[in-house]
């Protein structure tokens, strides 16, 4: 028997930059050869592998059988999140980004219409079809990553949540849907997991806000809150004094405090789900509340130095996670109805 091609042999490097695939498998490539759904999965696999975020995506603490979802709703996700920030800065890279995301629309519409064709829908396809996941939670994501394009700077506190309800909020209602929860049955749990999810983005944005200026042109932090406007905080960041940094510090406070009141709501999501996933939404919530705590702790001055959690601090919240599942599964927590 002909064995399978691996994804090396396919041209599917999970090491290789998203925008370096497109030749092979990118909007004008040329018909690629058929990529096995066992070969799009373990792609899908090694590319979350790839890529840990503040925690590792596809650690012992997701559910065995979800690991291969989680890894196929990564891959699509960042996929979108390299399509939309690493063409470039300027205006013709903001129309490549749109342009290359409308085709991975198209790639959605076709991976929901029974025809996918790009290794990552092929891997997503059977998440889908394993757990009925409607199609708006992923259209959302593309829309938050055009959105991107065209929208770098927020006025309002209400512009934001509306952005982070697009860009962040539809990855936990996704997770929540692949445990078998359901908006209609379950609508307290979708509030709670959004204000997580809003809570974690916002965080991002705050530990992020030079990058995100710098490199992308981008301010998320809302001008009628903060005061800070792009040509005000490329000045302060050029003249780097103390009293630069407190009256940044003094701006972004009322948005640290806001965020900080979400992770508040957020706070009984872990424990109300099904003892298989509440560790591991723990992990990444905790995970995030402690970044947020370490941004204030260094005096909320992350326009100079973006704080970050060490290894030894992530290993603890690991092993809490870890000890936690395990007298879960002792005390025998019930299933949910």
């Amino acid at each position: 028997m002909q064995a399978l091609p691996s994804i090396n042999t396919l041209g599917l490097d999970p090491k290789a930059p998203v925008l370096n695939l497109l030749d092979r498998y990118g909007p004008t490539a040329a018909p690629a050869p058929a990529v096995p759904t066992d070969a799009a999965v373990d792609y899908a696999r090694a590319l979350t592998r790839r890529h840990p975020e503040n925690f590792t995506v596809l650690s012992l603490l997701v559910p065995r059988r979800l690991r291969d979802d989680v890894a196929a709703i990564y891959a699509f996700c960042r996929w979108a999140d390299d399509l939309g920030d690493e063409t470039g800065n300027d205006a013709h890279a903001r129309q490549r980004s749109t342009t290359l995301l409308d085709w991975w629309q198209h790639e959605l519409d076709l991976c929901y219409a029974g025809r996918p064709k790009h290794p990552v829908m092929l891997a997503l396809a059977q998440t889908i079809n394993r757990h009925n996941l409607p199609q708006q939670p992923f259209t959302d994501l593309i829309d938050a990553f055009k959105q991107d394009q065209k929208h770098t700077h927020y006025q309002t506190w209400d512009e934001l949540l509306d952005y982070c309800a697009k860009s962040a909020n539809p990855v936990g209602q996704l997770v929540l849907m692949l445990d078998g929860y359901a908006p209609a049955t379950h609508p307290d749990l979708f509030t709670l997991s959004d204000a997580a999810c809003t809570a974690l983005q916002i965080t991002n944005h705050l530990q992020d806000c030079k990058r995100d200026l710098l490199e992308r042109g981008r301010v998320y932090l809302p001008i009628t809150t903060t005061r800070l406007d792009e040509p005000t905080l490329r000045h302060m960041l050029a003249n780097d004094t103390a009293a630069a940094r407190q009256r940044f510090a003094n701006a972004i406070a009322p948005l640290w405090d806001q965020t900080q009141a979400l992770y508040n709501t957020a706070a009984p999501l872990p424990k109300r789900l099904n003892r298989s996933l509440w560790p591991m939404v723990w992990l990444l919530v905790q995970g995030g509340q402690q970044t947020h705590a370490a941004i204030k702790s260094q005096g909320l001055t992350t326009l100079w130095h973006r704080p970050r959690l060490s290894k030894a601090r992530k290993g603890l919240l690991v092993l809490r996670a870890a000890a936690l599942a395990l007298t879960d599964n002792l005390v025998q927590k019930p299933v949910r109805a």
